[in-house]
């Protein structure tokens, strides 16, 4: 290497400088000091193919701040260059990262870019990370981007989609890449990101390789890997049970030849309770129970009965093995009886006391939903949907993009997972109640009602009377919610009532004009109306009777679900209600 100065026109960005791509820098801050002093620290260039003539390496926002005091009509000087020897791309390219490195982070993509261009100039992965003090699974996690497709990398470097986003990418087959960004791309659809998109990836469920108690390889189970991570996940659910299975049933022979007494395995999803069973060696008739959970996790528990057996067990005389069992129990300091006496008296002080603070037990009711209870049973509302369009309709609503946006704000403040799908714990996946309860008690009112009603949005029945009253005390306007979509559409098939949508959009008249037309023309009228296309004057915002508050019917017919449960709501508070149409004994509503 040497240093020289060199005319500005001899200079030009070299396709290894990892900024030489894109539009000039900003350079704003360089300026002043260029017009004053020229540039002061060398730029890294090397020979290019013309004579006397360098590319930089490293030192663009220099050149380019210089160019802008030319363009200026300034003076300017030739510029100070440190030349590489020729023809060493990899040098050249680990100077300018580690140059912009140390200025400014570049984005992971540029990132990407340089390392590939470093690993196909011989570089290994150990160096590249030694080179630029990166761990060797950050540069491999950077390296991963390569298995993307180049325009989910573009997204990603312009900040359209998140890193959790890519991540979960990353696991995705170049067909299943292609299959989201179409969905990306189609307005009227819903595109899963961050941890829905890995259920949509899986299909629901997530198994994880390190969980399979048979050889991977052998079975040449279909893996895909968290290139950005260590983790590699079942392409195939279905398959990875059936060599599961195959497994613990192979355990259990093993288990039953080693002389065990019996092997229990558990149904999937069955938790051990540890409680409930006693130690026992395996002279004394201790079984193994196999617990398998629906992560793919199984746990042999060996060694153990059920503690009626060991009650049973404990008038023997031990030999030895299993005495923990069979020995003779020390009486505890309280009898059974006196434990129930100590309990209900605490419990009745408890909540006398607690009859006078209607706040703690608002927080220890919300800690109860949340986190579960014996005497509670609480379940979220699934939001299954018949159709997979209608699914993804209400998946990508306004209604519920905004409840989520909330969701999130509250796993936030109890210091929960923030890619968990629910505040309210699900089964075998709930969180104690006692750091629960305490950090509740830690905040304030406002924050504690914010969190009751995200847990009650949780929890609320779709189709229920809450639904019907509490729709109708907020006075929610469903206008300000929903829209008709494709998935509205493709279900709505009645002719009638197509009719008399027509009428409520596009007036009598377009309906009386329109009442001989097939359903398929109707619907198109409908859009148009609702859209303001076609020459059609735009209707104002609008929803179909059913969804509004209270809710109402277009038909004699009835079978309308919002509008039956409306009518129940009207009968439990005893108040004249619109009833369903279809009655016999009642009067049809007005249409």
């Amino acid at each position: 290497m040497k240093l020289d100065f060199i005319d500005l026109g001899n200079l030009s960005i070299a396709a290894a400088n990892m900024r030489g791509k894109g539009k000039d820098p900003d350079v704003a801050d360089l300026m002043p000091s260029i017009r004053a002093r020229g540039v002061l620290v060398p730029l890294l260039v090397r020979p290019n193919c013309a004579e006397g003539h360098f590319e930089i390496v490293a030192g663009r926002r220099r050149f380019t701040a210089v160019g802008a005091v030319a363009r200026e009509g300034g003076a300017v000087r030739p510029i100070p260059c440190a030349i590489l020897d020729e023809g060493d791309d990899a040098d050249a390219l680990e100077a300018s990262m580690l140059e912009n490195l140390a200025r400014v982070q570049p984005d992971e993509v540029s990132q990407w870019e340089a390392f590939v261009a470093l690993v196909k100039a011989g570089r290994s992965v150990e160096e590249v990370a030694d080179s630029f003090g990166f761990e060797p699974r950050a540069v491999k996690r950077i390296l991963a981007l390569g298995n993307l497709l180049p325009r989910i990398r573009t997204l990603y470097r312009g900040g359209e989609i998140d890193a959790g986003t890519v991540r979960h990418l990353t696991l995705a087959s170049k067909s299943q890449q292609k299959a989201w960004l179409a969905l990306l791309d189609d307005e009227g659809a819903y595109c899963p990101t961050g941890h829905q998109l890995k259920a949509w990836l899986f299909g629901g469920t997530a198994i994880a390789v390190k969980h399979a108690l048979f050889d991977v390889a052998e079975t040449k189970a279909a893996v895909v890997s968290d290139l950005f991570g260590e983790d590699s996940f079942f392409a195939d659910a279905d398959a990875f049970w059936v060599a599961q299975m195959a497994a613990i049933d192979a355990r259990k022979a093993d288990y039953l030849d080693a002389g065990w007494a019996d092997v229990v395995v558990m149904a999937r999803g069955d938790w051990f309770r540890s409680w409930d069973h006693a130690h026992a060696g395996k002279r004394k008739g201790g079984r193994i129970y196999v617990e398998v959970r629906e992560s793919g996790e199984v746990t042999f528990h060996e060694g153990f009965v059920t503690s009626k057996e060991a009650k049973r067990l404990s008038g023997g005389s031990g030999d030895g093995e299993g005495d923990a069992v069979i020995a003779k129990p020390v009486r505890p300091e309280v009898s059974g009886p006196l434990n129930a006496y100590i309990d209900l008296h605490r419990h009745a002080a408890v909540r006398a006391d607690l009859a006078g603070h209607g706040g703690v037990a608002l927080r220890a009711m919300l800690a109860h939903v949340i986190a579960g209870a014996d005497l509670w049973r609480v379940d979220i509302e699934s939001q299954r949907a018949p159709k997979e369009d209608i699914a993804e309709s209400v998946e990508g609503c306004s209604a519920e993009a905004a409840f989520d946006l909330k969701r999130r704000a509250v796993l936030a403040v109890l210091g929960f997972d923030a890619e968990a799908p629910t505040v309210t714990g699900r089964p075998l996946h709930r969180p104690p109640f006692a750091p629960l309860f305490a950090r509740l008690l830690e905040l304030p009112d406002p924050v504690v009602m914010e969190i009751v009603a995200i847990v009650l949005g949780e929890t609320l029945q779709a189709g229920s009377q809450a639904v019907e009253m509490i729709g109708v005390h907020l006075g929610t306007d469903m206008r300000q919610h929903w829209q008709a979509d494709a998935a509205f559409f493709d279900q709505l098939r009645d002719r009638e009532v197509l009719l008399a949508i027509t009428g409520e959009v596009a007036g009598s008249d377009v309906a009386a004009a329109n009442a001989g037309e097939k359903g398929k023309v109707l619907k198109a009228i409908i859009a148009d109306c609702l859209e303001g296309t076609n020459g059609r004057a735009k209707a104002e915002p609008w929803v179909p009777q059913w969804m509004a508050f209270p809710p109402s019917a277009y038909t004699t017919r009835g079978g309308v679900g919002s509008v039956k449960s409306a009518r129940m709501v009207a009968h439990e508070l005893a108040v004249p209600a619109a009833p369903e149409r279809g009655a016999e004994d009642e009067q049809p509503l007005a249409a």
